[in-house]
């Protein structure tokens, strides 16, 4: 008679049934291939402001380098923001032709305020500190100014729900990219003040910004790609490169300029037809 509670010989028990990690793993903590770019986007700022930090803003303290910005620790930080750009673009498109995971909304937003936020307000900081005829306490103020704006506009965009295709203020990466521009042109400090002020607006205002797809998505990335190479022109000292990266700089000032007037315009446009078209439905 055997024991119940002994093996027979000779059998021997099937091992349970394992899960693989992944399954084990909660849906909500599964990273997708969108959130992988997400991470890079955020590796990118922090790296931006490392550069800042290492190569301007110590040597400035110390006197072991340059008087001003130095030009290839800027150049770094400026591409380093430029290249999380692209990985928000990307990480966007991704998600769309494959999947996101539950936290990539979260993790998105959480990216873009290191690369997007902290970045260019640490840039504005900097530049406070180290520019000649700038003042810190001012600097810090319009650094402030617009670490809130993105901090605002993140928040919103988790909110406010848009039609498609839109944005309601000025995108962050735009904002960002706008306000080391106004930085990089080495304007009189009262005027790059105002401006960076101005974009901070922009980032929190209900006008309306086409989403990067398609067309304009290509546009997109064709200009970052040309404006990293206008900033190596500039900081290997290339012959123009410093008239080229002035160029590049206004250009980007110049489009967040005339973009609200473009849709300001068509909105109003839109406004005029449809009164048109209702006064019109009225005397029939």
């Amino acid at each position: 008679m055997t024991d119940p509670e002994t093996p027979a010989a000779g059998w021997v028990p099937e091992p349970a049934e394992e899960e693989s990690a992944e399954d084990d793993m909660p849906l909500s903590l599964r990273l997708s291939i969108a959130d992988t770019l997400t991470l890079g986007n955020a590796t990118c700022g922090f790296m931006a402001v490392y550069f800042t930090t290492t190569g301007i803003l110590i040597p400035h303290l110390t006197g072991s380098g340059e008087s001003g910005m130095a030009r290839n620790s800027a150049a770094t930080a400026v591409i380093l923001m430029l290249l999380a750009a692209v990985f928000d673009l990307f990480d966007g498109i991704v998600a769309r032709k494959l999947r996101s995971s539950p936290m990539g909304a979260e993790l998105d937003n959480l990216s873009d305020l290191i690369s997007f936020g902290l970045a260019p307000a640490y840039f504005v900081l900097v530049y406070g500190m180290v520019a000649v005829d700038a003042h810190q306490k001012m600097s810090a103020l319009a650094a402030i100014v617009v670490l809130l704006a993105v901090v605002l506009r993140l928040a919103r965009f988790s909110c406010v729900t848009m039609k498609d295709g839109m944005f309601q203020g000025m995108p962050s990466p735009f904002g960002a990219l706008t306000v080391v521009s106004i930085v990089l042109l080495e304007l009189p400090f009262v005027p790059t003040l105002l401006a960076i002020i101005g974009v901070a607006w922009l980032m929190v205002s209900r006008v309306e910004y086409p989403k990067p797809r398609g067309v304009l998505a290509v546009a997109m990335l064709c200009w970052i790609i040309s404006a990293m190479g206008l900033l190596a022109a500039w900081a290997f000292d290339a012959p123009g490169g410093q008239l080229l990266l002035q160029a590049g700089c206004a250009l980007q000032i110049a489009m967040a300029a005339t973009i609200p007037l473009f849709a300001t315009t068509r909105k109003a446009n839109t406004f005029r037809h449809n009164r048109r078209e209702a006064r019109a439905a009225t005397l029939r």
